[in-house]
């Protein structure tokens, strides 16, 4: 069972991304898509911006409730049909600007302790992720009473109840934060996703392995398939490692880099020009995704190219403790003024300040031009740190393949540069320098080896943490979220 929440929790973050960015290029046809009418009439968002809810069901069945191919069964480990239920293990809001710029992703913790709107099959409190399996369940129950025996039917409008409920939840959760659209996805999703894109590009900052979900990764950038990508984001123990401790959170920061590495490995690597795969995606959203019948995807489209080229922001909502509800079961107790004030920060930023005048002073002479020499055998590296390094200051030279690899990574330079290599050195994370003739004067080369790994000071070009930040003295409420970046592919634990 636990091995099917962590993947359906998955599915959801990673097929509203697909469906974000194959609307920017194929939009028409996802006409296809499952409607529902459970938002019709309700608040929408002012001045064009747009917050759209994620959900990822506990449910081993197709949008349409049926069975799921055995095949796929086997793959996930996951039971079958008889197994899972219709909690929404994955909530996510993601607030999309009208103005294009940076998107923001909200993840609300599964386990956060909440009041439900109505008091659903009698039950007042609870965690949040339940709120939609109570009002299925309770729909359900009242439709069977009233006759109705379509099972079709039963199903649809049961999981318009759950739907509905869920988006009370959150919305009543956040202090009335609109929620303008939502995206549903099941438990299939994420598998099939991996097949069509693989191999995916992770990394990790510690070697960790983990029998029960059979992770199994070393330190640093690696290439995973399909069935590495479940269990790199289903982790949540380390049997070799203890002293890793992994979290709930921690399997949420997983959660968030897959998005940002598929959505960056979605924008650079062709897969959205290549007809067999963009088809491949097209058609696991029709098969396992349902949306609101107000949701415009030609509107859509025209926002879903900052998505995809990783303008956005993942943030997690903090937990204040662990504890025990009335019932007996382990939730998470938070800070719900804390959590409504980052929130609305969050959606409605804060304009800066504009700074105060300044003395005019002598512009810093510009950093030497950098060529950089692959000699670490991985595809398209010697481009990627050029690019990286240009954002840092440094000029774009030459990127180049070596003849054969090389294990360590050396910064050459011409007579005079030594200062100047030292620090290129550095901003490439730690390497040695080497004078050599041939650099020609003005210029430094970069020669990576094998054992070399993108810092993550180069990995976010935006100026946004890379990592977990925190903020305990001054600064707003929205400063102190656990945040991530988008655009590249983060190093987490």
């Amino acid at each position: 069972m636990r091995r099917a929440v962590l993947a359906t929790r998955t599915a959801v973050i990673v097929l509203s991304v697909v469906v974000l960015a194959v609307t920017g290029y194929a939009w028409a046809q996802l006409q296809g898509l499952n409607r529902s009418g459970a938002l019709s009439g309700e608040q929408t968002s002012l001045d064009g911006d747009m917050n759209i809810l994620l959900m990822g069901l506990d449910s081993r069945l197709d949008e349409q409730g049926n069975p799921l191919p055995k095949s796929m069964y086997a793959a996930l480990h996951a039971g079958d049909q008889d197994n899972g239920g219709y909690n929404s293990n994955v909530l996510m809001l993601l607030h999309v600007p009208a103005d294009g710029s940076q998107a923001t992703s909200i993840s609300i913790p599964r386990d956060d302790y909440v009041k439900f709107p109505g008091c659903p099959d009698e039950q007042c409190s609870g965690k949040i992720k339940q709120a939609y399996g109570l009002a299925f369940d309770q729909e359900h129950k009242k439709l069977v009473t009233q006759g109705i025996t379509d099972r079709a039917d039963l199903e649809q409008r049961s999981r318009d109840a759950g739907r509905k409920m869920e988006i009370d939840t959150v919305r009543q959760f956040l202090d009335g934060v609109p929620v303008d659209h939502f995206v549903e996805v099941t438990l299939a999703s994420f598998f099939q996703v991996a097949q069509v894109v693989q191999p995916i590009k992770v990394c990790v900052k510690q070697p960790t392995q983990d029998s029960y979900s059979g992770a199994n990764f070393r330190k640093g950038a690696q290439q995973i398939n399909a069935k590495q990508a479940v269990a790199f984001v289903r982790q949540r123990r380390d049997n070799v490692h203890p002293s890793l401790n992994f979290t709930d959170l921690d399997r949420e920061r997983r959660q968030q880099a897959f998005i940002s590495s598929l959505s960056h490995q979605l924008n650079q690597s062709g897969t959205m020009t290549n007809p067999s795969k963009l088809q491949g995606l097209i058609d696991v959203a029709k098969q396992n995704i349902a949306i609101d019948s107000g949701l415009d995807l030609a509107n859509l489209a025209s926002q879903a190219t900052n998505l995809s080229s990783g303008k956005i922001k993942f943030v997690t909502l903090p937990i204040d403790h662990f504890g025990k509800a009335p019932n007996g079961d382990a939730v998470n107790f938070v800070d719900k003024d804390k959590i409504q004030a980052m929130t609305k920060e969050l959606l409605s930023p804060k304009q800066p300040e504009p700074p105060a005048p300044q003395q005019k002073q002598q512009a810093p002479a510009p950093k030497p031009s950098v060529d950089v020499v692959n000699a670490n055998g991985r595809t398209g590296l010697a481009a990627t740190v050029g690019q990286a390094l240009s954002t840092k200051g440094y000029q774009r030279g030459e990127a180049t393949n070596a003849s054969s690899n090389r294990s360590s990574t050396v910064v050459e330079y011409p007579s005079g540069q030594s200062d100047a290599a030292k620090q290129l050195a550095d901003t490439l994370g730690g390497a040695a320098t080497k004078q050599d003739a041939s650099v020609p004067a003005g210029q430094l080369r970069a020669v990576l080896g094998t054992a070399f790994q993108l810092p993550n000071s180069l990995q976010a070009d935006d100026g946004a943490p890379s990592k977990s930040e925190s903020n305990s003295s001054g600064g707003s409420a929205a400063d102190s979220a656990d945040s991530l970046s988008g655009g590249g592919v983060p190093c987490v634990k």
